[in-house]
């Protein structure tokens, strides 16, 4: 659901606002995969001091690789979701070890009812 990927945006950027969006043009707290090969990485040490995340040219780019993770199977029991049940779509996002906060399915659910993001789901 395009409400999901909106507040998983928000969450991750501090609306926007972290070093991880502003000089790495990453919404999603998107990590390096293998060890940075064919990408380019920065350390931003909030979670973890070894933790590289993904540098994008542009923020098209950054949301097209959501798009692209969010098809790797880890994440395939949620299309049968559909693009309407945002809760279980924050709650299979938890389950799948999305983020390390345990709080993370109901911190999106709080942003997308407050700021009423479903209206994107239409």
């Amino acid at each position: 659901p395009a409400s999901i990927t909106l507040a998983q945006g928000l969450i991750e950027t501090d609306a926007g606002s972290s070093k991880l969006a502003t000089d790495s043009n990453n919404h999603f707290g998107i990590k390096c995969r293998s060890k940075c090969r064919h990408c380019t990485c920065r350390n931003y040490s909030d979670d973890d001091v070894y933790d590289m995340f993904r540098v994008f040219n542009t923020s098209w780019e950054s949301f097209r690789e959501h798009s692209v993770l969010l098809q790797m199977d880890r994440y395939k029991h949620l299309k049968k979701l559909g693009t309407k049940d945002y809760e279980g779509w924050a709650r299979g996002l938890k389950k799948a070890g999305n983020a390390t906060d345990k709080n993370y399915d109901m911190k999106l659910i709080q942003i997308i009812e407050e700021l009423d993001l479903r209206q994107f789901d239409e």
